[in-house]
């Protein structure tokens, strides 16, 4: 026993159940969750080796299954990315603004399936792309910024017209933000929401995603538009002129590794910051768990409270529908 008596006693908070929920700051509900799906043409379903337990949908597959699935739990929104065929890559990626092509056709069915279902679109060109880059490439290999930007454009346009709820764009280019929300504006679609991937890192941890779309640069990399890992200053600035510009909400990708952007910039703006807890994480603690490790429940359910700690208000992740389900339980 200490010699004098202590008048502090911390643990006094943390003697039951309901003391330490009368105490805790932070909380992760379906609420936050947002289920990531790819989808391709078709009807077969196919599984991402390097991704466990997740699919490419087809159109007449899968996909209304998966969807319902995350309904029934709580999940209120799904973001949308196209595993296109490569017949339909070219390096001006017109694809990506077909109002037949298969994002549409997305939103279309699961709106006619799902009228509460919030569907988020990924405006960006590398699913479409013959080159890989999420934007125009010149001759020289440099990524255009604004020719990229009218493209931009045109798909954030055709994906609003097929009834999308918020259009993110995830490219990294210069001014789309201003851009989109004018198109959008002109076009009296002023209730369709832009969620910018605001900081966007150069990450190592995207490698299963890539696989799972067929999207990987065909040469060099992307580290001339999205961000340096080393910097956090950098994403306050390009906060900044997102809000300038008219976004409604910001995102920080990938999530665990960079919490500390996360709490960044929710203490340097005033909207709402979103986190995508990216394939790499996903597929870390999908192997730890298989081979015995750790404890998916435990560890997942940690992952995404601490993504929820740290700041975000959204959270994009391949476990929404098992961690809502997780989370009924109790």
């Amino acid at each position: 026993m200490p010699e004098e008596p202590l008048l502090s006693r911390p643990r006094r908070n943390r003697k039951s159940k309901v003391v330490r929920g009368f105490c805790r700051e932070a909380w992760l509900s379906a609420e936050h969750l947002v289920l990531p799906l790819f989808v391709q043409a078709g009807g077969q379903d196919e599984p991402i080796p390097s991704m466990p337990d997740c699919q490419r949908y087809g159109l007449q597959g899968g996909l209304l299954g998966a969807v319902e699935a995350a309904i029934s739990v709580g999940v209120g929104a799904v973001v949308l990315f196209p595993r296109i065929e490569d017949s339909k890559k070219t390096p001006t990626a017109e694809e990506c603004y077909n109002p037949d092509g298969l994002i549409p056709k997305a939103i279309q069915t699961l709106k006619k399936n799902f009228p509460q279902l919030t569907v988020i679109t990924d405006v960006a060109l590398d699913p479409y792309s013959s080159e890989g880059h999420d934007g125009l490439v010149s001759a020289d290999g440099e990524i255009l910024n604004d020719e990229t930007v009218e493209v931009l454009c045109r798909q954030a346009l055709m994906q609003a017209e097929a009834g999308a709820d918020i259009i993110a764009p995830s490219d990294m280019m210069d001014g789309r933000v201003g851009a989109i929300r004018e198109t959008l504006d002109e076009e009296e679609y002023i209730n369709v929401s832009v969620l910018s991937y605001c900081a966007k890192y150069a990450s190592a941890f995207y490698g299963p995603f890539r696989d799972a779309l067929a999207s990987a640069p065909k040469s060099g990399d992307k580290k001339t538009y999205q961000m340096d890992p080393a910097n956090v200053r950098e994403a306050l600035r390009e906060a900044e002129l997102d809000v300038t510009e008219g976004a409604d909400m910001l995102m920080v990708k990938p999530a665990g590794p960079y919490l500390d952007v996360i709490r960044a910039m929710s203490e340097a703006v005033y909207l709402p910051i979103a986190a995508y807890q990216v394939s790499g994480e996903y597929a870390m603690l999908k192997a730890a768990a298989d081979r015995g490790w750790l404890d998916e429940r435990a560890v997942v359910l940690e992952s995404l409270l601490a993504i929820r700690r740290a700041g975000a208000d959204v959270i994009f992740s391949y476990f929404a529908t098992q961690a809502a389900r997780w989370l009924r339980e109790g």
